[in-house]
């Protein structure tokens, strides 16, 4: 087979993955697996959770994601004095005019970083429950359609809980994923050592791979990739076993297996398939489900219970049987 011919078998879709991985590996380098899961949670049209340690890179993945997808970029530092008029938006008088008028929230943008989401008090951490579920604020008497697509990367620090408001289960719930980057390989943190004396700031070496019309047609996409009955009983087996199994106090929702089918269906699709294989949902099933339950003993989603809930997904996926 000549190079030619079997550039043109390449799927058109996974094609434009690898070109998307790369171009934000120019900047974010060495975790290509989140880039990958990333991706895939705004396709399925979600949100993602990060919980890590300070300095490991989530708002240069954020913004370089955004960057390469073309999509508009805003970061937002929650802090223990933020509003939510500070995140939506807020109604002021114009006395000129005698009139009120509206001035947006940085929200209003297609890819929101809201870092250090648990250091802002409850109201205001509630003030998105309505922009993520609905893709809509309202303001006063009027409501306003957010851009499409729009996703929420939120961030939190795992071990530092002085002056932070945990998240309540209704909220973490409204994130299709929670995901861990971790430390780079040795490989890639002498990279990142050696390119951070480059004069040339990031957004310099990063172009845009997509649009944001092509995005939303990635989306639609995912709606139409095939689902066989096997694999969709196999997602309600994963999740009724959460609830029967006796080491959780709090199982998966529906929401959860709405969540783990639609990811599923943007991972095989980041795959190169219009069709679902068992190994995407055994792929997204920790990251979108762990979250969403609660080990016995543990008495909020704290990271340790996170983990702890992940271990109990990974014996879950080993009892259940694979559809063949």
């Amino acid at each position: 087979m000549t190079e030619i011919a079997a550039i043109s078998k390449t799927p058109p879709t996974l094609e434009l993955v690898e070109r998307l991985i790369a171009e934000v590996e120019e900047v974010f380098h060495g975790k290509e697996e989140v880039v990958r899961l990333a991706v895939a949670a705004l396709l399925a049209r979600g949100h993602i959770l990060f919980e890590d340690v300070p300095g490991v890179g989530k708002t240069t993945l954020a913004h370089a994601l955004a960057t390469a997808l073309g999509l508009s970029f805003r970061r937002i530092q929650f802090t223990s004095d933020l509003l939510p008029s500070d995140v939506l938006g807020v109604s002021i008088f114009n006395p000129r005019t005698s009139e009120f008028e509206t001035r947006l929230g940085p929200i209003f943008t297609n890819l929101v970083l809201a870092d250090e989401i648990n250091r802002a008090p409850p109201r205001t951490q509630s003030g998105l429950l309505q922009a993520m579920e609905e893709g809509q604020v309202s303001l006063d008497d009027e409501t306003f359609e957010l851009p499409k697509p729009f996703m929420v990367m939120a961030t939190q620090n795992p071990l530092e809980h002085h002056g932070t408001y945990p998240l309540p289960e209704s909220q973490v719930d409204r994130f299709l994923m929670r995901l861990t980057i971790g430390y780079p390989s040795a490989g890639a943190e002498r990279r990142i050592l050696l390119e951070s004396n480059n004069e040339d700031s990031w957004e310099q070496r990063i172009k845009p791979v997509l649009e944001p019309t092509q995005v939303l047609d990635l989306q639609r996409e995912v709606s139409r990739v095939e689902a066989d009955d096997s694999l969709v009983g196999y997602v309600m087996a994963i999740v009724q076993k959460t609830r029967a199994e006796p080491r959780l106090q709090m199982g998966v929702s529906p929401r959860g297996a709405i969540g783990l089918l639609g990811a599923s269906r943007a991972f095989a699709l980041l795959s190169g398939r219009n069709f679902l294989v068992p190994s995407d949902v055994q792929r997204l099933a920790v990251p979108c489900l762990a979250h969403r339950i609660l080990p016995v003993g543990a008495s909020a989603a704290s990271h340790e219970a996170h983990e702890e809930a992940g271990a109990i997904v990974t014996d879950i996926l080993e009892d259940i049987p694979v559809p063949v």
